[in-house]
């Protein structure tokens, strides 16, 4: 065997390996990366509630397809929402076959024929028993919506006023005993007014049935906690401005109050001059007003501008004997004559103011006023809420009636 020869045969072999190393073949080969699962997660859902049966529907869905089925097992469980009474319980498993990214749960909700408005209620969705996949969340909440029901009835009991009076007439009332607030009467404020209508309140007032509404003979003004407005609570002030006011006679306003701290419900009337005299110089006639903080009392007030220009006011409290003014109806009462008015809590006697009183002062209130009906939540006087006040909260008024 010649040179050349024996140089062939000992190149032979190492061209042929440097050949299968450049095509990636042997050991040099990386191992395939492995594929990462899916993700299954699921949201929480909400809906009214309905006079019959309704579908709610939870949406599981998947953060990619899969090449083969992925499974997990779903149980449905009770929350403030209980089964059988509220939705229909169930339990099983969910399927995603090949290719699908989502599954939806049908369930049941129970229909309530009343409408009756009480707090949310909820129940859960708990996921587990992953199979080609892994959990993202393991539960969701379903909310059935039931705080804006047109129904709410509330116990009657308590102090009450007859239809007529010797010498008087009844010459306008509302027994709020329709479906829907008389607007040709009333009128609904929106907002929070001028620096929370210059007492610094907390709530932002709407004309939404969330919050007044009448319900079984009663006017409900209902304040709640939640955004509005830029404001955290919502409530309503109602007037009668410029479609109802009144010179003298017999008042009386039959309601039930709320009494949690930071609540501040007012029967009251302004002068129909507010725009042209402005306040005070227009009269403040305060019925009844309470600060949550002190649950037995409520104050009346009259208010107007003394002979030096500024704010001046006459009032007296009354306490009730016992419990609240939450438990039962009390029938907040004015007499107006000519240059006298009287306040009365259940016929008892609580302020008299006299025009003789104001000696040099203007007196306003022989002229004609209009009613405010309002639940203030904060403000100057009763001061915030706090965690001790649980919402929503609400003033029952039965009827207002004037009598001359």
């Amino acid at each position: 065997m010649n040179f050349k020869n024996s140089l062939l045969i000992l190149l032979i072999p190492l061209l042929f390996t440097s050949y299968s190393c450049s095509k990636g073949g042997g050991t040099t080969e990386p191992d395939p990366i492995p594929e990462t699962l899916p993700s299954i997660s699921v949201l929480d859902v909400s809906q009214p509630i309905a006079s019959t049966p309704t579908v709610l529907q939870f949406y599981i869905n998947l953060s990619k397809s899969s090449k083969s089925p992925v499974t997990v097992d779903y149980s449905l469980t009770d929350g403030t929402a209980v089964a059988p009474a509220d939705y229909s319980a169930s339990s099983g498993t969910v399927v995603f076959p090949a290719g699908q990214v989502q599954s939806v749960l049908d369930v049941q909700i129970k229909g309530d024929p009343t409408n009756l408005r009480r707090n949310n209620i909820q129940f859960n969705l708990q996921l587990s028993k992953p199979v080609g996949c892994t959990l993202a969340n393991t539960t969701a909440k379903a909310t059935i919506q039931t705080e804006d029901g047109a129904y709410l009835p509330t116990d009657n009991t308590g102090y009450s006023t007859p239809n007529s009076y010797p010498g008087y007439t009844l010459v306008w009332s509302d027994e709020f005993s329709g479906n829907a607030l008389d607007l040709n009467t009333w009128n609904t404020e929106i907002g929070n007014g001028t620096g929370g209508w210059g007492n610094n309140e907390l709530e932002y007032y709407t004309n939404s049935t969330r919050n007044v509404f009448l319900s079984n003979g009663n006017l409900i003004i209902e304040a709640r906690k939640e955004p509005m407005g830029g404001f955290n609570y919502s409530s309503a002030r109602l007037t009668t401005q410029n479609k109802k006011s009144f010179k003298f006679g017999r008042i009386d306003i039959r309601a039930k109050l709320p009494v949690a701290k930071g609540m501040w419900p007012a029967l009251w009337m302004l002068g129909t001059n507010i725009g042209s005299a402005g306040w005070p110089a227009c009269g403040e006639m305060d019925i009844m007003e309470l600060v949550g903080s002190a649950p037995t009392r409520v104050r009346s007030t009259m208010h107007w501008k003394n002979a030096a220009g500024a704010h001046d006011s006459k009032g007296a409290d009354y306490y009730l004997p016992s419990g609240d003014f939450s438990q039962q109806f009390h029938v907040f009462s004015m007499v107006w004559i000519k240059d006298k008015i009287q306040c009365y809590v259940d016929d008892k006697l609580v302020l008299t103011v006299l025009a003789s009183d104001f000696g040099s002062s203007p007196y306003p209130f022989n002229a004609d006023q209009f009613f405010i009906f309002n639940v203030a939540t904060g403000g100057d006087w009763p001061g915030p809420p706090d965690a001790t006040t649980p919402f929503p909260q609400r003033m029952f008024v039965d009827y207002v009636r004037v009598f001359q």
